[in-house]
């Protein structure tokens, strides 16, 4: 699902925000540039999710965890809170979302805090008139200051990190479909490198070797992928049954991915 700002494209990885969808939720966050943590404004809903065990607190902590530097933090259902629209209870939110980010280790003044009502579209793509006491949005970054007032502002306001085109490709798989009338087909984020059909890959640590007939994104054939695409490719002669999510596509010509006997961890 893809949208556009004024400077990028954005392609949403929707985190499921159940507890119990908390392993699809690390293989979509794990593939972030920037993630949105949606707060529930509403009396008794916000608590619940701040809460020891609740999932504000739990998918936080995880996208930072899995190196999703960047975060915006989306105060939702404005229109719930008593009264509606209540800045007192923004206020008290960003206050308390702010004192637990700042422990995982974000920096509270680089986060953008955007009261929204995503039912009523308040403060999404334009201004509301339901927040007159809302001034806007502005972080401050090493990179330079930025400030805005909606929630699409604080998407086009994020910093894209560096791509590196001229390292070997890594593209570790998010997840594998059988499409009809096609075949297999991975799906992942180019990480590194870059990813053509007629490439000849190979997935680790299956040792699986097989030739990209074809590199697709948002239902668009690519002459190549690089870094930071989320595409889907088509391979020859391997079955779904074969490659799993966690497996990693680098190119049989340059330097492939392989074993490691120890790795320096974050």
């Amino acid at each position: 699902w893809k949208f556009e700002t004024a400077r990028y494209y954005v392609t949403i990885i929707d985190a499921p925000g159940h507890r119990d969808f908390i392993k699809n939720m690390i293989t979509g966050t794990s593939q972030a540039d920037c993630a949105v943590l949606i707060v529930a404004a509403g009396t008794g809903e916000f608590e619940a999710g701040i809460s020891k065990n609740g999932q504000t607190r739990e998918h936080a902590l995880l996208a930072f965890t899995l190196g999703v530097k960047q975060l915006i933090v989306g105060v939702n259902k404005m229109d719930s809170t008593e009264p509606p629209y209540s800045e007192a209870r923004f206020e008290e939110i960003k206050k308390e979302v702010s004192s637990y980010i700042k422990k995982i280790g974000y920096n509270p003044a680089a986060v953008a805090f955007v009261p929204i009502s995503g039912w009523n579209g308040d403060n999404m793509l334009e201004i509301s008139e339901k927040m007159p006491w809302f001034k806007g949005w502005a972080v401050e970054r090493k990179e330079g200051k930025a400030d805005g007032k909606c929630l699409i502002e604080a998407l086009d306001a994020i910093l894209p990190p560096s791509r590196p085109t001229d390292k070997a490709l890594r593209l570790p798989l998010q997840d594998v479909y059988k499409i009809g009338g096609i075949g297999t087909v991975p799906v992942g984020r180019v990480e590194t490198g870059l990813l053509k059909p007629g490439m000849v890959v190979v997935f680790a640590p299956a040792n699986i070797t097989t030739e990209v007939k074809s590199v697709e994104m948002h239902h668009e054939a690519l002459t190549e992928a690089v870094p930071g695409d989320n595409v889907g490719f088509n391979v020859k002669n391997v079955s779904v049954k074969e490659l799993r999510r966690g497996f990693v596509a680098g190119d049989t010509k340059n330097n492939p991915p392989k074993g490691a006997a120890d790795f320096t961890a974050q």
